[in-house]
């Protein structure tokens, strides 16, 4: 395989990142010669577990976390899925479940497997998106019930980016006595997080969208919080989490999470500079072409845009003939002939939504790479526009 072709520009790092060389240099003595289980009792084993230790440390140092509420996991999926399901069991009188419309399928099809399994027993509430992609606070507010055992919303969406007001919504959950679970995979990294200012109880995070491996996520759970472990073992994790922990990749992620730290500024300037200057080049040098999200309200690094009377998935073919990596949605669910359930639910029409294109940058991107892509991008829609029975010119 040729994966490390020099042709290849990568946008895509909302679906994942590459690993940092810094990160996967502090892993690899753990995948050769420190090989011992950090649960064991003899020193060969224990100076590992005292390396994982250092790992959860540095992770809630981004968080503004204590590392006694860091919860290693295997991805963001199970961290989702931990934190809802633990919310359910802790308070099993309460049967209604918060979250949006445009949520992951990590958080959406879980909601939706349960209303199913037990037989419409529990209640779902999802909450609708304006044509910016942004939650209506009244409509939140009074979804909140005396039934409500938790609320699950993104920190930004991993389609549009659009940012929602997570800290504010969780303290209004917190005034009802209702857990609040904040899905922060797209978020971290990017933004400022701080869990020491806010009442937020429950917050996913994964390794590889941050330049760390995958197979690794994390669970914050705020102390004090009631928690079920959603997988039952052995004592690991202070007994919140069954099985003999990734030890290369929590290490990794902890040096993953000690970088974007140190370039939280850079993703904010120089990354955000580059998205302007790919979007704007983009919706000025090609007619019918959509923003879709808030302008400003969003992740630093992403920008959607649609290309109206074309279909997403030959624009990335067009564009992979390039070299140029993207996406037309989330990559959980590429491969499905409908659109995007986020632009459906922002009410983008359909002739633009199938056409969407999702560009998601990180600090590897440059400005050449950028050039390159505006480049190609006129031709390739206008080739496109050409075989398209919907398009008149």
């Amino acid at each position: 395989m040729n994966c490390g072709s020099d042709k290849v520009i990568y946008m895509d790092n909302n679906a994942t990142t590459r690993i940092a060389p810094e990160v996967l240099e502090v892993m690899m003595p753990f995948l050769q010669d420190c090989y011992g289980n950090p649960s064991s009792m003899h020193t060969f084993g224990g100076q590992v577990g005292q390396v994982v230790e250092q790992a959860r440390a540095q992770i809630a140092e981004l968080l503004g976390a204590d590392p006694e509420e860091i919860v290693f996991t295997s991805c963001g999926t199970e961290s989702d899925s931990t934190a809802i399901l633990s919310a359910l069991q802790s308070q099993p009188e309460h049967r209604h479940i918060v979250t949006t419309r445009v949520e992951h399928p990590a958080v959406k099809n879980l909601c939706e497997t349960l209303d199913m399994l037990t037989g419409h027993k529990h209640r779902v509430t999802r909450l609708m998106v304006d044509a910016d992609g942004t939650l209506d606070m009244d409509a939140y507010q009074e979804a909140l019930t005396e039934d409500t055992a938790i609320v699950s919303v993104m920190w930004a969406n991993n389609e549009t980016g659009v940012l929602f007001p997570v800290e504010e919504m969780a303290a209004m959950a917190k005034d009802r006595g209702i857990l609040f679970h904040s899905d922060a995979v797209q978020a971290v990294g990017k933004i400022p997080i701080n869990m020491q200012e806010n009442q937020i109880d429950f917050l996913s995070l994964s390794g590889h969208k941050l330049h760390a491996p995958k197979g690794v996520g994390v669970l914050y759970v705020r102390k004090g919080t009631p928690f079920f472990p959603f997988l039952h073992g052995g004592h690991q994790e202070n007994g919140r989490r069954g099985g003999t922990e990734n030890v290369a990749s929590i290490v990794g992620l902890g040096r993953a999470c000690q970088l974007a730290g140190e370039m939280m500024d850079e993703e904010n300037t120089r990354v955000r500079a580059l998205r302007d200057k790919l979007e704007k080049g983009l919706l000025a040098s090609i007619p019918k072409s959509i923003l879709n999200g808030h302008v400003e309200n969003r992740l630093p690094n992403t920008s959607n845009i649609s290309f109206e009377y074309v279909e997403g998935e030959a624009i990335l073919l067009h564009m992979n003939q390039h070299g140029i990596c993207a996406s037309s949605g989330s990559a959980c669910t590429s491969g499905s002939l409908e659109p995007s359930h986020v632009l459906r639910a922002m009410g983008v029409p359909f002739t633009a939504a199938h056409g969407s294109i999702r560009f998601s940058l990180s600090i590897y991107n440059t400005e050449e790479e950028v050039d390159f892509v505006l480049e190609k991008m006129p031709r390739i829609i206008a080739d496109l526009r050409e075989m398209s029975p919907f398009w008149e010119g």
